[in-house]
């Protein structure tokens, strides 16, 4: 039968370390549409043809329909429900304190209610605005306008590595049409000027942590006292301030989803046409143009295909943290244990050690070759098994020390 030693605390360590990863998201990744996935949850009522939207999108490491393809992250984008955005395009409120706006407007419930679900799972409040730098109270710095960006565990893992977050991002979109006539639509085009980096650094020095764990500052690169939005590393979410990111007061011209068909020449069934002299709004710009007219997904088709650009070059990267908890278990077999096989073919009938050379029955010294250490509870149940990557000779010169690691 197999031999038994009871371990002792003494033989048991425990320990922990950490696994970093790089994660490196290339542009076409973001912006291309087979990698970007759609989910037209939100219908509008039966008023004209009606508008479908997603609420958010996912981003994969390619072609989404394969069944080889990786959520890689989640964006959408939120207004804050006492922002300067908001407040201006609201109508009032019904008797239920139902926010109302004009028919102009889409989805502006939802956007407010999206806000607030992240406040609530990042901040502990969904009534609570998020600001840049965190902890600031200045109606400056406040976040009105967010693009949240969450990612998936697969990549964030425990979490995000402090410092190690970039992201190439474009803040000017291109001018389209000069004349700013229905054949403008730079709200499709991307700009190649205006190209940004921003970052976490100098999280490191300025650790804070709110009810969404560990928090960071992300500043541009060029200028690093201008901060841009935060990271939750904990949670692995990126939440950017629209206004600061892009150039928000940049006219605005192209199609987006309607109620209707616009009154203007260009816009199809469920379209209108913004920012052109023949369209509807024609001072339209991004902010608050775009985040008020637009559905979530005319405003994160806009941010994905032409703010990330189309190409091969980093759009975004970051380290992401595996926290690794260790037990290491010392079986230790000293000169005159474990000498012996259960084997049954270890003896012959008359329980004498089976020898290699004839002769040597009562000289033989025990020897054997373990290969397999039981780690058993106080009822003899077995609980782990640990392998060796090869038979290891013990007899009774030899002291051998067996570490058997258990990682979770």
């Amino acid at each position: 039968m197999a031999t038994f030693k009871e371990i002792s605390a003494a033989d048991i360590k425990t320990s922990r370390s950490s696994l970093n990863q790089l994660v490196d998201i290339v542009q076409e990744d973001v912006s291309g549409s087979t990698t970007r996935r759609k989910y037209e949850v939100f219908v509008t009522g039966g008023v004209g043809p009606g508008v479908t939207s997603s609420l958010f999108q996912t981003v994969y490491d390619q072609d989404f329909s394969l069944q080889t393809a990786n959520p890689i992250f989640d964006m959408t984008v939120g207004l804050y429900s006492s922002g300067s955005t908001a407040l201006t395009a609201s109508s009032g409120q019904d008797s239920s304190g139902k926010l109302l706006f004009p028919s102009n407007s889409l989805m502006m419930r939802e956007k407010i209610d999206i806000y607030k679900q992240y406040s609530q799972t990042l901040l502990g409040n969904s009534d609570n605005a998020f600001y840049a730098p965190f902890g600031s109270a200045t109606t400056s710095n406040r976040i009105d306008n967010a693009f949240f960006m969450s990612y998936r565990r697969l990549f964030a893992r425990d979490k995000i590595k402090r410092e190690t977050f970039a992201m190439r991002f474009y803040q000017s979109a291109s001018l389209g049409e000069t004349n700013h006539d229905t054949n403008g639509h730079n709200i499709g085009e991307t700009s190649i000027s205006g190209s940004a980096i921003f970052t976490d650094i100098g999280a490191a020095a300025n650790k804070r942590s709110t009810f969404g764990g560990e928090v960071g500052d992300l500043v541009d690169s060029a200028n690093t006292s201008r901060k841009v939005g935060l990271i939750f590393y904990d949670h692995g979410t990126v939440v950017l301030d629209l206004a600061k990111v892009i150039s928000g007061s940049q006219h605005i011209s192209g199609s987006v989803s309607g109620m209707s068909a616009g009154s203007f020449q260009g816009a199809g069934p469920g379209n209108v046409i913004i920012g052109g002299i023949k369209g509807d709004d024609p001072n339209a710009t991004f902010i608050p143009g775009l985040m008020v007219s637009g559905s979530v997904d005319n405003i994160l088709d806009h941010l994905a295909s032409t703010r990330f650009q189309s190409g091969t070059l980093t759009g975004m990267t970051f380290q992401n943290q595996t926290h690794i908890n260790s037990t290491l278990v010392f079986c230790r077999a000293t000169a005159d244990e474990f000498n012996y096989s259960s084997n049954p073919t270890y003896t012959d009938s008359d329980n004498k050690i089976r020898v290699i050379d004839d002769g040597q029955e009562d000289t033989q010294r025990g020897f054997a070759f373990p290969t397999t250490v039981g780690l058993y509870d106080a009822n003899d149940n077995l609980l782990a098994v640990a392998k060796m990557s090869r038979p290891i000779e013990k007899n009774d010169e030899k002291d051998i020390t067996i570490r058997v690691r258990l990682d979770f």
